[in-house]
């Protein structure tokens, strides 16, 4: 489905910026390397929850106001709404063929004065108590957000296929007054079973215009040791058999899946081996 004309247009959590590396560096034909200055490809792996990714959508082709002081990177500098930006994040939109969303967590900061949710945590020097809470999406308004996101995409580009993915980075830390595992197990449960209940309402379209694609099962079901020496982001290895495994199915290439089938058996095989190892 994918061809070196295609546009693909990736963001959304880790998964997301992980293929569009690995696809740019095979030369296909990526929104990110085409329209850098546009929020979705500099700040793309930002926008883990379901509001953060409908927002672009809704800013960007529905032209909805979205009020200041919501978006924030990394070092909490802030991404202002800016009509060009806008302008050119509706293009790239417009132009996309393939659409891979990656969501990552289901925790969020939320303005109780406009109703609309933060990228990323609230920075010190922004958090007003009285305004600013903290809440976890259901798995109602999650799913809900995903229908709202293929809807905007269907109305707008209604040839262009969707992929969804979810995150297998844990979270590093949470606002919740329970233990950080328990609320990335929520967090993560969240996403997964309303992305399978979106997918099955919508199950018409699965294999023609809509997909899913298992790399959190593959990280969390298929390897014993998962993750680098952070305990959070996958072994480089174990990302790059997943990035062939994506590029094996989906697109024009010449990677044979016996020969992606038979590095996932050795790979398994180290990473067990090494597992016991380690312990």
């Amino acid at each position: 489905m994918i061809h070196r004309d295609t546009q693909v247009t990736a963001f959304g959590s880790c998964f997301a910026q992980n293929i569009s590396n690995h696809l740019a560096k095979r030369k296909y034909n990526l929104t990110a390397e085409k329209s850098p200055d546009i929020y979705i490809s500099n700040m793309g792996e930002g926008m883990v929850n379901v509001y953060a990714i409908a927002q672009q959508f809704e800013w960007a082709l529905e032209d909805k106001t979205i009020p200041d002081g919501l978006w924030h990177g990394y070092k909490a500098e802030d991404y202002g709404v800016d009509e060009t930006i806008r302008l050119h994040t509706k293009k790239a939109l417009l132009e996309t063929d393939f659409f891979i969303l990656t969501l990552g967590l289901s925790e969020v900061w939320e303005d109780v004065v406009t109703g609309e949710i933060f990228w990323r945590a609230v920075p010190v020097s922004k958090f007003d108590e009285s305004r600013h809470r903290l809440r976890v999406l259901s798995m109602n308004e999650t799913k809900e957000k995903i229908e709202q996101i293929y809807s905007i995409i269907r109305k707008h580009v209604p040839t262009a296929k969707v992929l969804f993915t979810l995150s297998p980075v844990p979270l590093a830390a949470t606002f919740r007054q329970i233990s950080c595992i328990s609320a990335n197990s929520i967090s993560k449960s969240i996403l997964r079973a309303s992305l399978d209940e979106f997918l099955r309402e919508y199950s018409e379209d699965l294999g023609e215009n809509l997909f899913y694609f298992p790399s959190y099962e593959v990280i969390s079901e298929l390897f014993f040791n998962k993750f680098g020496d952070d305990g959070r982001h996958p072994q480089r290895e174990i990302i790059d058999l997943i990035m062939n495994m994506f590029e094996g199915t989906f697109c024009e290439s010449e990677l044979e899946w016996s020969k992606i089938e038979q590095s996932y058996k050795e790979m398994r095989e180290r990473n067990l081996k090494n597992a016991f190892v380690l312990r």
